[in-house]
């Protein structure tokens, strides 16, 4: 006895199957492509990244619907009925079409789907036809820096500036462990591995500033480390390097031994996010309650200027009570003016002297 002959209603099971299915994945598809999954377009690559996302999107759900829709609808006509505990169903035999046919759709849409991800792959990491500038991305916990080329040197800077519609080339480095360098609106990101280089490219085209994350579980300062990439017409990216490369001088004549800025520039020092200070540390002046690193208005109070500088530039010398080195970015002498860090150390001292 056949299927057909067993079941005559199987047909109509099917139909009626296939409508629901077809029903809901229409409405999951137009679900799937009104939702905003991702930030702003910032770069040439970005668009054709997000095609193929839609794509994903349009191949996946149909799938995932088909396959809920058969489970879902066999649990409820096929369910076993009180009095039928102890009962086999009735002995049938598989369908070979069938089988050869659900084995190669999923095949063939496997395929091509791989195909079009491939294209996609070749073309995002394509050479430009116009000569990219080159940037070295440095990460270490828990912090990036940027260095640009000048006249066979580098300069660094702790944010990212980028010239708008002219490519970019990343040279991403590690100092200690894995780190990922993510620009969501670039829609890129690639590991940053200790010992290796690892490059991409991408070229920037919409002015603004973008959040640069990393995107790779790297310690206990994970979630701060972050950045911005500032992206902006050429003629401010100008400006910008030749601010970058001109000689550093001090605040108020100072050679670095502080007593120079005042304590309000070192407060927006302190809770700017170039330095993260206000994310790891408390200190009831600022606002901040980070839980990241020590209390600041305890474990500073009374302490030096000179203590202070060096509790910046060199973080692992000496370890407060309860936290482990390793965890404060210890680059911020190379990431910070000295007229910054000058105020910086100001400010601390201020707010933490013993009254």
């Amino acid at each position: 006895m056949g299927f057909e002959e067993e079941r005559p209603q199987a047909r109509a099971d099917w139909r009626q199957m296939l409508a629901i299915g077809v029903i809901v994945s229409i409405i999951g598809v137009a679900a799937g492509l009104a939702i905003d999954w991702f930030p702003v377009q910032a770069s040439g690559q970005a668009k054709s990244i997000d095609t193929l996302w839609d794509v994903l999107l349009i191949a996946s759900i149909p799938v995932f619907v088909m396959v809920e829709t058969v489970v879902l609808f066999s649990v409820w006509k096929f369910r076993m009925r009180p009095g039928e505990e102890l009962l086999d169903g009735p002995p049938i035999h598989g369908n070979t079409r069938l089988e050869i046919i659900w084995t190669a759709i999923p095949a063939i849409l496997l395929v091509g789907l791989c195909t079009y991800a491939f294209v996609v792959l070749e073309d995002v990491e394509a050479a430009p036809s116009q000569p990219a500038m080159n940037v070295r991305v440095v990460g270490q916990q828990f912090a990036w820096t940027f260095y640009y080329p000048q006249g066979g040197k580098e300069v660094a800077s702790p944010q990212l500036y980028l010239p708008v519609n002219r490519p970019v080339k990343f040279t991403l480095q590690s100092r200690d462990v894995i780190h990922d360098f993510w620009v969501p609106a670039f829609r890129i990101k690639k590991d940053a591995v200790p010992g290796l280089n690892i490059t991409y490219r991408v070229t920037p085209n919409r002015v603004g500033t973008y959040d640069i994350v990393c995107a790779e579980l790297c310690g206990l300062g994970h979630a701060v480390m972050r950045a911005s990439v500032h992206v902006v017409p050429r003629d401010q990216f100008d400006k910008f390097l030749s601010d970058l490369r001109a000689p550093k001088q001090a605040a108020g004549g100072g050679g670095g031994g502080g007593g120079g800025g005042s304590a309000a520039d070192g407060k927006a020092v302190f809770t700017s996010g170039t330095t993260g200070c206000s994310s790891c540390h408390t200190l009831a002046d600022a606002g901040a309650n980070g839980r990241i690193g020590p209390d600041l208005g305890k474990v500073l109070r009374g302490k030096n200027e000179a203590f202070i500088r060096e509790s910046i530039v060199s973080p692992n010398k000496e370890i407060a009570n309860g936290y482990q080195p390793g965890i404060m970015p210890p680059n911020f002498e190379q990431t910070l003016q000295p007229a910054q860090l000058d105020s910086l150390v100001k400010y601390l001292s201020d707010v933490t002297r013993g009254g």
